[in-house]
């Protein structure tokens, strides 16, 4: 039997850079009058919080904020920035695939300690695990768990179905400790009072605007050069924008129009933007539920009049690169996945041909006004968060793009937390930007967009495919994509995948999305950037241990 096997080649080597890279050379003093010491303040646009520390609970503080991820960590460590490489042992000194992907074997890093110093074994990986077959709404990667076993040793994953295009989110796992986490009645819902994890830092203090997290003396990774981490969650893009600019924070993540002249030129020698590409995209998801998106023929109308090169340039300042293929693919990182049937298509506005379909559709007007073939006037609303402005903003030009069909759309600023928690899961929109996963492989874009297996009725939960899109071809093909022996059979279904995406429009590609982040070396070096791209640069997201690993302190 072939095995496909990520081991810790280099471990030992690992172990020894995590300790040089925080020794910063020389004692406490000398690291604090060189710029090392200082607290670290990492600041999101994200309002005021709920204290929620749970690693699972979608839009808890925690996850909102990032230092989750401070606390708990994966089993690997994925280059998000290269997602064609090898990960890196973390929590995991080794994961064997068998040949179709319907099994793993975790071997468990050994040495490494719970924050309350109780040991981290291969009992808390099989617990951790089974904690998503048991709870399907942890499980937010879909995986199709059969079942999880361990020797004390090691533990063996199977799968009901091969998991080659899911490899990443097997890694991706944090774990959770088990002499805390089976005493939980319902984990979907508990809020983890008191953290415990693996990762570099513990939880110090909470209140509704911050989150501080200190350094562990007994990592396993060896002791962080930043002692102390400030989150701090900013009421909207402007906000963390002046606390960037003016370095008050010193890590976050937000939009930033004209991010050259705003925030560059305030220290153009410490002062960075780094942007991370992939094949991950932001997405108009249509409620295909409720009128007008439940008409296949208004969702390609849509989708002919919007002009996506104005959006990049003026939602993201041309920061987001435009999409061009028709399939949704971002260019060049997605050519070689271009089904032949549309390697020349290209988007391009024609309103004309919009109201040639839809009138061929059943749909008249009155006066300037589209009327459905019901009778009934095309309206909807577009809903993002208050404060995140590329979304807000593009989503004005879609609204004058609708008018160009003759369809009324308003632009509703909503509470983020409300967005997170309850309008994009339960479906409670008609049209709202969201973002899709990367992957190494477009199966996550097209996965989060369009497939079936997210389905949830209206009201329920749902982790992907917010629009409740359904068609049974696609979902199969994804399947197929999915357990696929060979390259052959994963290009058959790509093609069915895209011909659904194309002719269907489940939901409307709108850019390119490049993990992007500021952050400044005043203080610290060591980030990811173009000339190092060791992972993308987020705050919020399984890469930050990694990347707290990587700083040390800036040379006075």
């Amino acid at each position: 039997m072939r095995i496909h096997k990520h081991v810790a080649v280099v471990a030992a080597a690992a172990a020894v850079a995590l300790l040089a890279a925080c020794s910063g050379g020389g004692g406490g003093g000398t690291a604090t009058q060189a710029g090392g010491g200082e607290t670290l303040t990492v600041g999101m646009p994200n309002g005021v919080q709920t204290e929620n520390h749970s690693p699972f609970a979608t839009g808890s503080s925690a996850l909102s904020l990032g230092y989750a991820f401070t606390i708990y960590e994966p089993l690997m460590m994925r280059n998000q920035a290269r997602p064609s490489e090898a990960p890196e042992p973390w929590l995991a000194e080794s994961i064997e695939w068998n040949e179709d992907f319907t099994e793993a074997v975790i071997t468990p890093r050994e040495g490494v300690t719970w924050s309350d110093g109780e040991e981290f074994t291969a009992d808390d990986v099989a617990f951790s695990i089974q904690l998503r077959k048991d709870f399907e709404a942890l499980n937010t990667g879909a995986l199709p768990y059969d079942t999880v076993e361990t020797d004390g040793t090691t533990v063996t994953v199977s799968f009901t179905a091969g998991q080659f295009v899911n490899q990443s989110k097997l890694y991706d796992l944090v774990m959770v400790p088990e002499h805390i986490w089976a005493d939980v009645e319902d984990p979907t819902t508990d809020t983890n009072p008191d953290p415990v994890g693996t990762g570099p830092y513990t939880l110090e203090s909470w209140t509704p605007q911050a989150a501080t997290v200190v350094a562990r003396d007994d990592y396993w990774g060896g002791k962080p050069a930043v002692p102390e981490i400030r989150y701090s969650s900013y009421n909207d893009n402007n906000a963390l924008t002046t606390a960037l600019t003016t370095g008050e924070a010193q890590w976050g993540w937000t939009f930033i129009a004209d991010y050259e002249n705003v925030y560059i030129a305030q220290d153009p020698e410490h002062y960075h933007q780094y942007a991370a590409g992939g094949l991950g995209i932001d997405v108009l998801y249509l409620n295909n539920e409720t009128k007008p998106f439940d008409d296949k023929a208004f969702r390609q109308a849509l989708n002919m009049v919007i002009d996506r090169q104005e959006l990049v340039d003026v939602a993201t300042s041309g920061v987001n690169p435009a999409l061009t293929s028709v399939t949704g693919l971002p260019l060049p990182a997605g050519e070689e996945f271009l089904s032949a049937d549309y390697a020349d298509q290209e988007y391009a506005v024609d309103v004309e041909g919009a109201r040639a379909l839809l009138e061929d559709a059943g749909y008249t007007w009155e006066g300037e006004k589209l009327v459905d073939p019901d009778g009934d006037e095309v309206t909807f609303e577009l809903v993002n968060p208050a404060g995140w402005n590329d979304y807000l903003t593009a989503l004005d030009l879609i609204k004058n793009s609708a008018a160009e069909l003759g369809a009324t759309a308003t632009v509703n600023p909503v509470n983020q937390d409300g967005w997170f928690a309850d309008i994009i899961p339960g479906g409670d929109f008609q049209a709202t930007l969201h973002w899709t996963d990367g992957g190494a492989t477009p199966w996550d874009m097209y996965s989060d967009i369009l497939d079936g297996a997210h389905y949830k009725k209206l009201g329920e939960p749902a982790t992907w495919n917010f629009g409740r899109f359904q068609n049974d071809d696609a979902t199969q093909a994804l399947a197929d994509y999915a357990a696929a022996p060979d390259d052959a059979a994963r290009t058959e279904a790509l093609d069915t995948i895209q011909k659904v995406f194309v002719e269907e429009v489940p939901g409307i590609a709108i850019w390119t999305r490049p993990a992007t982040a500021q952050y400044s070396t005043q203080n610290y070096v060591g980030w990811p950037s173009e000339e190092d791209p060791y992972n993308q640069p987020q705050p919020t997201g399984v890469q930050a241990a990694q990347i707290l690993m990587h700083l040390k302190p800036a040379e006075g």
